[in-house]
């Protein structure tokens, strides 16, 4: 049975994995040293404090896939809005009600924070993405455009 609750510290080595399975999924070339991911999840999750928060799908021990977010404020109303970083499922929990489970508890996570939104983004080509949003019966925002910078090794874009 697949459970979702709170990323705890003791979570860290196999969200690493998880997370590698993720950017290569992506199509990373190459991923970091499992030292450095687990660094990087501890810097985010349980710093004092946190600039980021997770929800874990479970299958007993194994990790089914993770939710990504952040709270972001002001949002409509001078309210705040949850924003999803990103959702992923292990290819072997793929259409199994982990990805469900785990839009719904965060929901839960927004209304207990008094958010007036959850709002997220998914790639273009991700036909897979979309159909899973829409079959929950979510339906795209069409008055946002997306946009991105990169630090492309020597900063960010002079302005």
């Amino acid at each position: 049975m697949i459970t979702v609750s709170a990323a705890m510290p003791d979570d860290t080595l196999p969200m690493a994995a998880l997370l590698e399975e993720m950017d290569r999924y992506y199509g990373a070339a190459g991923t970091e040293p499992a030292a450095d991911r687990v660094r990087q999840i501890n810097e985010a999750l349980f710093a004092s404090p946190p600039f980021a928060w997770a929800l874990l799908a479970r299958d007993g021990a194994v990790l089914a896939g993770v939710a990504a977010y952040s709270f972001v404020w002001p949002a409509v109303g001078l309210t705040r809005s949850l924003y999803l970083k990103e959702l992923y499922v292990a290819d072997a929990y793929r259409r199994r009600g982990a990805g469900k489970l785990l839009m719904r508890a965060l929901f839960d996570e927004a209304a207990k924070h008094k958010c007036s939104r959850v709002e997220w983004t998914t790639d273009t080509s991700s036909a897979g993405a979309q159909a899973f949003y829409a079959d929950l019966g979510l339906r795209e925002e069409a008055s946002k455009i997306f946009y991105r910078a990169e630090d492309t090794g020597s900063g960010f874009p002079p302005l």
